[in-house]
């Protein structure tokens, strides 16, 4: 066991849990409904997408990253609003030691996009990560021309710290990526504390 796996995180009506064998059926039809809203910020793929999104498809990632989850170096959960799927919000690339960092990484439906779902629950991953994960440092890159999400991070404390130069494959060709960066202690009240603050009375 490594430390904050498994979990479920909660707020609202958004909950945060492993992704679970019998999400497969909701995550291939939540994805293939998205690929035009997901296809732009996503790697490149040298099959179709309705083929890289098919059940089985979703129960071979799910091993893999079940695995990884164990052996401490990703952190995964599956994002559902009132009890349905909607979405992924995943720390990747875990290194411990002196570093202590992770990559954050996230994604929704489009059907909830702009009603705080992906905020709040990027949110309570960011606090688990910090607390019972034991991270120090969580990074995220994102290309210039996502303003969501860049708006996304930078309301929930993160700065950037770097652009890196046609630095992922990603909808067909080299795209350049800004670094954003989160540290334990830039938010002493925590991030969903913060985010809550920023939320319309």
């Amino acid at each position: 066991m490594h430390p904050g796996w498994p979990a479920r995180l909660a707020w609202g009506p958004v909950e945060l849990r492993p992704l679970e064998r019998s999400d497969a059926r909701e995550w291939s039809r939540l994805r293939t409904a998205n690929e035009a809203w997901l296809t732009p910020w996503e790697p490149s793929g040298t099959v179709p997408w309705a083929d890289r999104h098919t059940p089985a498809v979703y129960r071979s990632m799910r091993r893999a990253m079940s695995a990884r989850a164990r052996a401490g170096t990703t952190l995964p959960f599956a994002v559902r609003h009132d009890g349905r799927l909607v979405g992924q919000v995943t720390v990747d690339n875990i290194v411990r030691g002196a570093l202590r960092s992770g990559h954050l990484g996230y994604w929704v439906d489009s059907a909830v996009a702009g009603r705080g779902v992906a905020s709040l629950a990027v949110a309570l991953v960011c606090d688990h990560a910090f607390g019972p994960a034991g991270l120090h440092r969580l990074q995220a890159d994102i290309r210039p021309e996502n303003g969501p999400s860049r708006r996304l991070v930078e309301r929930l404390g993160f700065r950037q710290e770097a652009l890196f130069r046609d630095y992922l494959d990603i909808d067909g060709a080299w795209r350049d990526h800004l670094g954003y960066a989160l540290l334990a202690g830039d938010v002493p009240g925590g991030v969903l504390a913060r985010w809550r603050a920023g939320v319309p009375s």
